[in-house]
């Protein structure tokens, strides 16, 4: 499909700075078959029916911007992706066409040499294993990676926490899965009472959700592949739910990816899944998903979820009524 029929016109102002406080006072459009309905992020229990599931991810972002020097004194910004084992990770840097293999690059507690360089722009990065815990090292060497239109990108103290969800357990996100910022513990509690179930799965987000679309065809877009894991738990949960709805676009892509080879099962590996219009659904009912950016692949999930032309119409709605969009704003709630 042609990638311009994915695009829309969003002011500036409407880009949030800050998520909502608390959390679940974030306002909500449910896109219902009758039209949109303004509404919170605390009215999803009644929104929703008993025994429904809502499945999280539950990735821990890691601080994955870090700030450093390159042979010669000069400045270099490294963002990691992908860990590649062995203290090797994908990176984006830049300036990227000033580092040569074998450069020596320093990050405040953190070093590493340029292992290679790919035509896409990314490198790879060795880091030095003779110091502390890598995690550890980068906890401090490292800053959170927020997106270009939060700020500049630049993270302060507070976005330690506010750009981390609720359910964060396992380490190795590089953005946020921002459905996920909307609960808190008296959400959960209320759904709970409610007689909605929840379960995890992991997907820990990487270049494959953020990256943009710099074709002009969907089809000559290329996804990056993110590691991913669902528990047989989950899958359990799954067979005997009511109705699957997903918070956020990393679960749906992971439980489709999975969905796609046969029944849902236990399940860990990797997923390149780009999801257009046409494609057929087989596991999520229901998705509560953040705004998200223009002629993006998940502006394109959204559209295949609940089909493009009511995701335009929901998406002026959202503008006309002041909506707050991407990361750190407002959401929706989709019907297949």
């Amino acid at each position: 499909m042609r990638v311009d029929l994915f695009d829309f016109d969003l002011p500036d102002k409407l880009i949030a700075q800050r998520p909502a406080v608390p959390r679940d006072s974030a306002r909500l459009l449910d896109v219902a078959p009758d039209g949109p309905n303004d509404r919170m992020v605390r009215d999803l229990p009644s929104l929703l029916h008993k025994g429904d599931l809502l499945v999280f991810n539950d990735t821990r972002v890691i601080p994955a911007r870090l700030l450093g020097t390159r042979p010669g004194g000069g400045k270099i910004e490294a963002l990691l992706i992908r860990d590649l084992g062995g203290g090797q990770w994908l990176c984006f840097a830049r300036p990227t066409k000033r580092l040569k293999l074998g450069n020596a690059l320093a990050f405040a507690s953190l070093s590493a040499t340029v292992a290679a360089k790919h035509e896409d722009g990314s490198i790879v990065l060795a880091f030095d294993r003779s110091g502390p815990p890598f995690l550890a090292a980068l906890d401090g060497a490292g800053a959170m990676p927020l997106p270009p239109y939060i700020r500049g990108g630049t993270a302060d103290v507070r976005d330690r926490t506010d750009y981390q969800t609720l359910f964060a357990k396992y380490d190795g996100s590089v953005a946020a899965p921002t459905a996920g910022l909307h609960f808190t513990p008296e959400l959960i509690a209320a759904l709970a009472d409610a007689g909605i179930k929840t379960a995890g799965v992991t997907l820990h987000v990487g270049a494959g959700t953020f990256q943009p679309v710099r074709t002009d065809d969907t089809d000559a877009h290329v996804m990056h592949a993110e590691w991913g894991e669902v528990p047989k738990a989950t899958a359990n949960a799954i067979a005997s739910a009511g109705r699957v709805v997903s918070i956020g676009t990393t679960s749906l892509r992971l439980l489709e990816s999975v969905a796609r080879d046969g029944p849902m099962r236990a399940w860990a590996g990797e997923t390149d899944i780009f999801i257009t219009p046409g494609f057929q659904f087989r596991v999520v009912d229901l998705l509560l998903t953040n705004f998200h950016l223009p002629r993006s692949t998940l502006f394109m999930l959204v559209a295949a979820f609940a089909g493009l032309e009511r995701m335009k119409a929901a998406y002026a709605h959202a503008i006309a009524e002041r909506y707050r969009f991407y990361s750190y704003g407002d959401c929706c709630l989709l019907r297949r």
